[in-house]
């Protein structure tokens, strides 16, 4: 079977593609930078895929499973034509070329963000939930879905969304997290009014983001359906688990809400403050995404506890 990933390069797409080789897949990635290909079973094709250039048939040719993992999450400005237009033409020469005799099978990465930002009253998200994404990566994002769920008339090309809440682990590039976890170190860490008994803390380890991917590309029961997948826990236990691998004092104290919104709201006129309104909007937050549809389909659930493998952030050595 022949595969195509775009993004290999990237967090979740790196760790894909080795786990793609290492079950005897053949692959053939699409960068345009160079690219280091130490693995057997790998065709490196040089290519640009927001160029209207591309002959992206070429690209597809032979492919049984695309896995669109390419994405954009600094620059706006190249957020529409890669997320949208570059996938718009992916899944035209996917149609072009998918037939009875080749089916082709589409799997997009894409985010929770389509559904909006979490907020701080309780909030259950399914895939059933109305997207009203917010941000240009998240609406750039939800466009690209709502592309490759578009019915083409094409019974021989299928597709399988994912979408991760917010996805860590060692090698990520995001450094939120650490920086989370820098502030637990110093002692600076605290709660914003109930936040330690209600707020919920949403993500999910990159393993298990790639575990999901698989099974999006080639077990049958995902064709044409949408997946969320997120390993939700508490606040408390995110931040406990940060204090635990950092062997200092778990943070107990905490601030009222509203006068430190207030109050932020003053001093951001005057100073660059480490506390934004929406780091508090994250840290108050009590929306949830249930993995209810991936356990009832695959009886999949992730394997990485989060307040476990968060020491990952702050260790050189793997978390089991």
């Amino acid at each position: 079977m022949l595969v195509l990933l775009t993004g290999a390069k990237g967090f979740i797409g790196s760790r894909l593609l080795t786990r793609l080789c290492a079950d005897g897949h053949n692959v053939r990635v699409v960068t345009r930078t160079a690219f280091n290909n130490d693995m057997s079973g790998v065709e490196v094709v040089h290519a640009d895929l927001c160029s209207t250039d591309v002959d992206f048939d070429s690209i597809l040719s032979g492919c049984d499973v695309v896995f669109n993992c390419a994405g954009e999450i600094r620059n706006e400005a190249l957020m529409q034509s890669l997320h949208v237009e570059a996938t718009e033409r992916l899944v035209e020469a996917a149609n072009r070329l998918a037939s009875s005799e080749h089916p082709v099978h589409f799997v997009q990465l894409s985010s929770v963000g389509a559904y909006g930002p979490a907020k701080g009253e309780l909030r259950i998200v399914t895939e059933q939930t109305r997207v009203n994404p917010v941000g240009v990566y998240e609406q750039t994002k939800t466009v690209a879905d709502s592309l490759i769920a578009k019915d083409r008339g094409n019974e021989f090309f299928s597709h399988a969304i994912l979408r991760p809440s917010n996805v860590f682990g060692r090698s990520m590039t995001n450094n939120s997290l650490r920086q989370l976890g820098h502030i637990v170190n110093k002692g600076l860490f605290f709660y914003i009014g109930s936040a330690k008994r209600h707020s919920v803390a949403t993500y999910i380890h990159v393993d298990d983001v790639v575990s999901a991917l698989m099974l999006c590309g080639f077990d049958s029961r995902a064709k044409d359906e949408i997946f969320n997948i997120s390993n939700d826990c508490a606040l408390s236990e995110l931040i406990n688990g940060m204090a635990d691998a950092q062997h200092v004092t778990r943070p107990k104290w905490s601030l009222p809400e509203a006068p430190l919104r207030l109050m932020l709201s003053m001093a951001n006129r005057f100073l660059r403050l480490p506390v934004t309104q929406a780091r508090i909007d994250a840290l108050v937050s009590r929306t949830t995404y249930p993995s209810t549809k991936m356990r009832e389909t695959f009886d999949f659930t992730p394997k990485k506890e989060v307040p476990v493998t968060i020491a990952e952030l702050f260790s050189d050595r793997p978390v089991v």
